[in-house]
C-alpha cells in the first residue's frame, strides 16, 4: 500500500532522531513504555527524558524470541506505547507475522501506541522476510516505523531516516521535529532518491551482500573457541565466550581489545538487569573482507 509522502512520512536526522520525535511526541510524565530487553540503548533515556518510565520485558535469553504473555502481563492503565525492533540490534533476531499479529492485538486492546524499529530492514538472511507493521492495517494505524537510509545504502554517516506513521501521528510527529533537527542536510535527500530511483536492484541484493559476509564470519569462528548464535538480520554476530573465560562481557572485551586488537559490544548495556552468567559479546561483521579475515586471525589466538 502506498504512504502519502506530504501527510505520512517524514524524513529525519537519522533513524535515531525519528525515534526521539516519536517518543517525546507521544509520552507524557508517568507514562508507561514497554521496551524488550536487550534493546538498543536510545529507547530508554529518551523516555526518560520526556518523564516516562521504562518497563522492560526480557525476551528468551536462548532465541531472543518474544513472550508476548509477559507482555501482556507488563501492560497497565498507564502503558502508552511499546517499542519494538526487527530485525534486532543487538542480538539478529527477527519477529514472525504471528508476532506482528499478537502485537497488532494488544495494542488494539489497550488503545496503544507501537514504535517498530525496522531499520535493518533489507538486511535479512537464509530466504526470509522482513515483517513489517505496516504489513498489518490495525497496527499500522497506530504505529510509528522507523526506517534507516544509512543502514539500506551504507552511509550511516550521513544520518538519514524516515519515519513512516498515519496522518494524526504524523502530525504530533513533526511537531517535534520542527523545533529538534528541523530537517537532514539537502545533499543527502537528492542522493537517496536518486538511489530509490536509479539502483532499483541495491536493495534488492543487499541481504546477500551481508549474508556472504556473515557466512565468511561464521565459518571462520568455527576456528577459535567463541561459539556463534544464529543471526536472522541486521550485522551483528554474538558470540559466547564461555569456553574461553567466566570474566564480565565489559571486562572481556576491553581485554579482547587491548591484548588482542579486535573491537567488541559487550551485551550487557542493552539490558536493564542482564542474564546472570551471560557471557556474550557483539561483533559487528560490516566490515570488508580483509578485515574480517585479519580479525578472524586474531581471535583464533585468543
Amino acid at each position: 500500500m502506498g504512504r502519502d509522502a506530504a501527510t505520512e512520512i517524514t524524513i529525519t536526522a537519522g533513524g535515531s532522531e525519528g525515534i526521539f520525535d516519536a517518543i517525546t511526541a507521544t509520552i507524557t510524565a508517568g507514562d508507561e513504555v514497554i521496551v524488550l530487553d536487550p534493546s538498543y540503548d536510545l529507547y530508554a533515556p529518551v523516555v526518560a527524558l520526556a518523564g516516562g518510565w521504562t518497563i522492560r520485558v526480557p525476551l528468551d535469553p536462548t532465541s531472543f524470541g518474544i513472550d508476548w504473555d509477559r507482555v501482556a502481563a507488563a501492560i497497565t492503565p498507564r502503558t502508552r506505547l511499546v517499542i519494538v525492533n526487527s530485525p534486532h540490534n543487538p542480538t539478529g533476531a527477527m519477529w514472525s507475522p504471528a508476532d506482528v499479529a499478537r502485537l497488532a492485538s494488544l495494542a488494539e486492546a489497550h488503545d496503544l501506541l507501537v514504535i517498530s524499529d525496522e531499520v535493518y530492514e533489507h538486511i535479512v538472511f537464509d530466504g526470509r522476510s522482513h515483517v513489517s507493521a505496516l504489513s498489518h492495517p490495525g497496527l499500522a494505524a497506530r504505529s510509528f516505523v522507523i526506517s534507516s537510509f544509512g543502514k539500506s545504502f551504507h552511509c550511516t554517516g550521513w544520518r538519514l531516516g524516515a519515519v513512516v506513521a498515519p496522518p494524526a501521528l504524523t502530525r504530533e510527529l513533526r511537531k517535534v521535529h520542527q523545533y529538534n533537527t528541523f530537517g537532514a542536510f539537502a545533499p543527502a535527500h537528492w542522493a537517496a532518491a536518486t538511489m530509490l530511483r536509479e539502483h532499483t536492484d541495491h536493495l534488492v541484493a543487499l541481504g546477500a551482500f551481508y549474508q556472504a559476509k556473515r557466512d565468511r564470519f561464521v565459518d571462520g569462528l568455527a576456528r577459535t573457541r567463541f561459539r556463534p548464535l544464529p543471526v536472522s538480520g541486521a550485522y551483528f554476530q554474538l558470540v559466547d565466550y564461555g569456553a574461553i573465560s567466566d570474566a564480565p562481557d565489559d571486562e572481556f572485551a576491553r581485554q579482547l581489545c587491548l591484548e588482542h586488537g579486535v573491537a567488541a559490544i559487550p551485551l550487557s548495556p542493552f539490558y536493564d538487569v542482564p542474564p546472570a552468567g551471560q557471557r556474550l559479546l557483539r561483533l559487528c561483521f560490516a566490515k570488508t573482507d580483509a578485515t574480517l579475515d585479519a580479525a578472524l586471525a586474531r581471535l583464533e589466538g585468543v
